[in-house]
């Protein structure tokens, strides 16, 4: 079971992520609290696996509370701004995903579940955007360590997809595409989708 804390400052934003979460069989929700200090002060007393985060909350930002509790735990910053400089700030401070508040409840869940799981997730706008914008010159990389199948889950990736959405355009089972992307990892040294994606960027591999 996935214990998950709210921080918002909306009290609507809270029961209705709180909603979504408890529907599902592996997310309980231990906590909701409108404000930063409240969502340090809970995270380190209640310990959840992981702890969902706006950015203007009272207090403290969601920010700096993504910064006071990296390390001990997985923090989602979900939020109606997804400027740029937030985004990378919130990556920083160790942020395990950024998502947009409409980004959907499916996208909710599986960030959640893939903070739980040590990966990181960013809503698709944003990665393809932020990759875009950031990435370095097309490097000379070796791209052969991969599978032709492994390059497309990986284009995939670098495209914003998620991992159902990736199956339904591959025509693969999701146990397939999660099997590709622990071997991609694997091959490539990185740690999450996030790292994936930067790669699949500086190789060249989107737009291929």
């Amino acid at each position: 079971m996935i214990s998950v804390l709210i921080a918002d400052d909306q009290e609507m934003v809270r029961v209705g992520f709180r909603m979504i979460l408890e529907k599902q069989p592996d997310i309980t929700v231990v906590a909701d609290v409108p404000d930063g200090v409240a969502a340090v002060t809970a995270a380190r007393s209640l310990q959840p696996d992981v702890c969902l985060v706006d950015i203007r909350m009272p207090g403290l930002d969601g920010l700096e509370v993504t910064k006071r509790l990296a390390g001990s735990t997985k923090v989602v910053v979900v939020t109606t701004f997804d400027l740029d400089e937030y985004v990378h700030t919130a990556l920083q401070h160790g942020a395990s995903g950024f998502l947009t508040k409409d980004a959907g409840p499916a996208l909710l869940v599986e960030a959640v579940r893939a903070a739980a799981r040590g990966n990181a997730l960013i809503s698709p706008q944003v990665t393809v955007r932020m990759l875009e914008h950031f990435a370095r010159p097309v490097e000379k990389v070796d791209t052969s360590q991969l599978t032709a199948r492994e390059q497309d889950v990986v284009r995939e990736v670098a495209r914003g997809l998620t991992n159902q959405e990736i199956a339904a355009a591959l025509f693969l089972s999701l146990s397939t595409v999660k099997t590709h992307l622990a071997s991609v990892q694997g091959k490539l040294g990185v740690r999450n989708r996030v790292e994936i994606a930067s790669w699949a960027w500086r190789a060249g591999l989107v737009g291929t």
